[in-house]
C-alpha cells in the first residue's frame, strides 16, 4: 500500500506509533495534532520522504475540511486516514468520574473530539476521496475496550463516544464499500500511552495486568502492527470490523 495517510493524534503515544508504522511500511504520512510543533516532532523519526506535519483539531468542521481541501490543491489528495485523535477526562483527582458529576461541557467536549471528529474526518475522507476518483482507500477508527465493556476507570462520557464510534464504522463501511474504500475500526484495551498515565502510574501496571490473560499492559506498537494490518492489502476484503488489542481483557 501507498499513497498520503492523515494519522490524527500524531504526537500522542499510539498516533506516533502509527505514524512510524505507516511510514515504514510505505505510506508518506501527513501528520496531524493540535499543536504544530507537535505535529512537526512526531515526523523525526519516520522513515522516507516526503511526510508532512500540519495543526488539526478534528472537532472543528472548517479546519477538516480546509485539510483535505489543501492536500488536495497540493495535488496530494489524503488516500488514507488513520483517525487516532481522542480525549479521555477525568474527575480532579484522577478517577473516573461519576456520571451524576459530569459537567455538560466535559461531556460536550468529550463527544466533539471523539465521535464528531471522527464523523467530519469521515465525511471529508469520502467526500475527497469522491472528488479524487480513490481507489482501494483505508479509513482506520480507534473505538475502545471500554466501549465494549461499559469501561472500568474511563468515564461515561468517554464511552459513550466510542461507543458512537463502533456504530459510525459500520454506517461507514456499507457507505463505503460500493467505491472499494474499506472503513474498520481498532479497539485498544490498557495500553501503556498518555492516556493511561492520567490515571495509572507505571508502578502500578503489576497490580491490573493481573486482570488481563496475557498478564502485561499493552504497548502503542502492538496497536499500530493492528492499524498496519487493516491498511495493507491482506485485509482487502474486510470492512466494518474491530480489532480488539487488549491481551484478552475482554473476548467475544
Amino acid at each position: 500500500m501507498s499513497g498520503l495517510c492523515l494519522v490524527t493524534g500524531a504526537a500522542g503515544g499510539i498516533g506516533k506509533a502509527v505514524a512510524n508504522r505507516m511510514a515504514a511500511d510505505g505510506f508518506t504520512v501527513l501528520a496531524a495534532d493540535l499543536d504544530h510543533a507537535r505535529a512537526e516532532a512526531a515526523l523525526a523519526d519516520l522513515q522516507g520522504e516526503g511526510h508532512r506535519a500540519i495543526a488539526l483539531d478534528v472537532s472543528d468542521e472548517a479546519a477538516v475540511v480546509s485539510a483535505f481541501r489543501a492536500a488536495e490543491d497540493q495535488g496530494r489528495p489524503i488516500a488514507h486516514v488513520v483517525a487516532a485523535a481522542g480525549i479521555l477526562l477525568f474527575a480532579p483527582d484522577g478517577d473516573r468520574p461519576p456520571l451524576t458529576e459530569i459537567a455538560l461541557k466535559d461531556w460536550d467536549l468529550t463527544q466533539r473530539v471523539n465521535s464528531t471528529g471522527t464523523f467530519l474526518l469521515l465525511r471529508e475522507y469520502l467526500r475527497s476521496t469522491a472528488r479524487a476518483d480513490t481507489k482501494g482507500g483505508r479509513f482506520v477508527g480507534f473505538t475502545s475496550v471500554a466501549a465494549q465493556l461499559g469501561g472500568y476507570r474511563s468515564s461515561a462520557a468517554y464511552i459513550a463516544s466510542k461507543s458512537a464510534v463502533l456504530g459510525l464504522m459500520k454506517a461507514a463501511a456499507r457507505e463505503a464499500a460500493p467505491r472499494g474504500i474499506t472503513v474498520n475500526s481498532v479497539a485498544p484495551g490498557l495500553i501503556d500511552a498518555p492516556m493511561l498515565h492520567q490515571s495509572l502510574s507505571p508502578e502500578n501496571y503489576g497490580a491490573v495486568a493481573a486482570n488481563i490473560p496475557l498478564n502485561r499492559i499493552g504497548t502503542p506498537e502492538e496497536v499500530a502492527g493492528a492499524v498496519a494490518f487493516l491498511m495493507g492489502p491482506d485485509a482487502a476484503y474486510i470492512t466494518g470490523a474491530v480489532i480488539d488489542v487488549n491481551g484478552g481483557y475482554r473476548m467475544q
